[in-house]
């Protein structure tokens, strides 16, 4: 989805430079100079764009919901850990980058969704993704989002990436995150709660090609993957007016429930030990939050989730 609108975005700006409009172009490219830091230092949200009345049918369309399972406190900075990537990421992007939702469940705190740095190298396209509320996934912008002396700050990110979305088969249960520690690392750096969260539904929304471990295609999507900063998972689903073929999402339900916060003591040198404990802890509250709830959104008992 990110890459369409970026695509789109880019050959706009090659239209600019090829046209009568070049001047423009050398206008914005000053200004990309200018501006280059900014998704690491909070972005600049439109509360206009996040409420334009497109994203309340979006999240209608599927539906997507969020579901509040205790207070968070606003005098806090918290880390959001989201699970699972899914393909479309749809909803971490309904959720956290459109209102009213979240500020109505959790008044006071001011969701930022990190996404890769790559995208904000797109002409345009990054203009639009800093509206909706997007910054940059480096550890320089987390840092500047946790930093906030008073707290209301939470900061989303998808741990398990780019990488994650490899497995976002129909059923899948499987996470990346095993070897993922630097959210655990920056949330004890900065004094951040950490709060898991589990979006059911989001590996229902396509359906992609068979690429098991091991398979070529999955050696090349990896490959890839490790070049380009993003992967290229082979999916369909629906088309406009009928079922059997296209690229719109399937209409199945996401809950996105957001769990209770993990308090956590800012240590500004974590051990390794130290870090090992918390990511222990993290695996353990977001399994309990799996499994507390997987019943109400059509997950069979003897199913968990695999953690690779």
């Amino acid at each position: 989805f990110l890459s369409l609108v970026a695509e789109f975005c880019c050959g706009f700006f090659v239209i600019l430079i090829l046209g009568n409009f070049w001047f423009l172009a050398v206008l914005y490219l000053l200004w990309l100079y200018l501006d280059w830091e900014t998704p690491c230092a909070g972005g600049r949200r439109s509360q206009w764009v996040r409420s334009w009345t497109v994203w309340k049918y979006f999240r209608e369309y599927f539906p997507i919901h969020l579901i509040k399972t205790s207070e968070l406190n606003p005098n806090h900075n918290y880390l959001l850990g989201f699970h699972p990537h899914g393909v479309l990421v749809a909803g971490a992007f309904g959720n956290f980058c459109t209102e009213p939702t979240f500020k109505n469940l959790f008044p006071g705190l001011t969701p930022y969704l990190h996404i890769m740095p790559i995208w904000f190298g797109c002409p345009f396209f990054r203009e639009y993704v800093m509206s909706a509320g997007m910054v940059s996934a480096s550890k320089e912008s987390v840092s500047y989002v946790l930093n906030n002396e008073g707290g209301g700050h939470a900061s989303i990110i998808v741990i398990g990436g780019a990488e994650e979305s490899l497995n976002a088969h129909p059923g899948s249960l499987t996470l990346n995150i095993l070897k993922r520690k630097g959210f655990i690392k920056m949330a004890l750096k900065h004094g951040a709660h950490l709060v898991p969260v589990f979006s059911f539904g989001e590996n229902e929304l396509f359906k992609q090609v068979a690429n098991p471990k091991g398979s070529w295609l999955r050696n090349v999507q990896e490959k890839l993957q490790k070049i380009m900063g993003f992967a290229l998972p082979l999916f369909h689903a629906r088309g406009v007016f009928q079922y059997s073929f296209g690229l719109i999402p399937y209409r199945q339900p996401i809950h996105t429930v957001v769990g209770s916060p993990i308090p956590v003591k800012q240590n500004l040198n974590p051990t390794n030990e130290e870090i090992d404990q918390l990511h222990a802890l993290y695996l353990q509250k977001l399994k309990k939050l799996f499994e507390e709830h997987k019943s109400n959104y059509g997950i069979p008992e003897h199913k968990s989730l695999i953690f690779e």
